[in-house]
């Protein structure tokens, strides 16, 4: 599918991906960006995206956007997009829901294109590095489960619909905006205090992380160049490399010009749920000719660097 004059609605369009495939997509199709701004921020969305401040959870608002005219839609939407929630089982049931009834109300319009941002949290503690045909699927947080379960919606609407699906599995994304996340947690506490570091875990776990600039400069490669229609697309994004924890702290450190020392919360890993050790195959997404631009260490120095930026 061409990413050029189509129209094309963005869910969580305000968001750390959101925003930033808002801003790649906007000039050259006729986009519309949906947020409900509980994890977005409207500054972000670019003024040449029509914006529409509501919630999906309600079914005026599906009625409201997704139409019939759409050639796609993007779902980056998620009512609490934290892997380490305050409240699962809300986390879980909204989210499935959210992306249940989007699909239902896809289905009666007419409208059989969707992309969906998933994580590689679906895999639990994986061999590394994973790919996508990894099994069993066995998520150890409530956030994995519902992703696998919102994967397993799409699933049945590519066999049983007909639908066309490019469904992400991302690593950790970080970039130029504050929330959730290792760089804008550092970035913070030392702002706050730059003598004293609190580390969550022993420093030592170790993932992937990529720019989202790259990932979502992926996406759109992926849903240019998997060229069969009518069934379900899974690509891992990542990057070949890993950061750890502890080196995530000397080059925030380093970008903000301090040499705190460390505390360490203690264990293998930062939370109930957290993956300490992770690292996605991405052959495939290679195999259709896409590389990152940015190895983690570098994604990770440019997102801290961003974030410096706006302090």
């Amino acid at each position: 599918m061409k990413l050029s004059d189509q129209q094309l609605l963005l869910t969580g369009g305000a968001g750390l991906v959101g925003a930033e495939l808002a801003t790649q997509l906007s000039s050259t199709n006729d986009l519309i960006v949906v947020d409900n701004l509980s994890n977005g921020i409207r500054e972000e969305v670019p003024g040449d995206a029509s914006f529409i401040e509501a919630d999906l959870t309600e079914p005026t608002t599906l009625q409201e956007v997704v139409t019939p005219d759409l050639d796609a839609v993007i779902h980056c939407a998620a009512a609490d997009k934290y892997v380490n929630s305050d409240d699962p089982r809300q986390q879980f049931e909204t989210n499935a829901g959210m992306t249940h009834s989007l699909l239902e109300r896809m289905d009666e319009v007419g409208v059989d294109n969707i992309a969906f941002t998933s994580s590689s949290t679906v895999y639990g503690e994986a061999p590394r590095p994973t790919p996508e045909d990894y099994a069993p699927l066995e998520p150890i947080s409530v956030y994995g489960a519902a992703k696998l379960a919102e994967e397993s919606l799409l699933s049945v609407y590519a066999h049983a619909h007909d639908f066309t699906v490019w469904n992400f599995r991302f690593a950790n994304v970080v970039g130029p905006r504050f929330g959730a996340g290792v760089v804008p947690d550092f970035v913070e506490k030392l702002d706050e205090n730059s003598e004293v570091l609190t580390i969550l875990g022993n420093g030592r776990q170790e993932k992937s992380y990529m720019h989202v600039e790259d990932c979502a400069a992926a996406m759109r490669h992926v849903i240019e160049h998997a060229s069969e229609t009518g069934t379900m697309h899974t690509y891992n994004l990542g990057t070949r490399t890993t950061t750890s924890v502890d080196r995530i702290a000397a080059i925030v450190a380093d970008e903000m010009g301090v040499d705190p020392s460390h505390e360490y919360t203690g264990g293998d890993r930062g939370w109930t749920g957290d993956v300490p050790k992770m690292r996605l195959s991405i052959e495939k997404l290679s195999a259709l000719g896409w590389e990152p631009t940015l190895s983690s260490d570098a994604a990770v120095r440019r997102a801290a660097e961003q974030l410096v930026a706006r302090l």
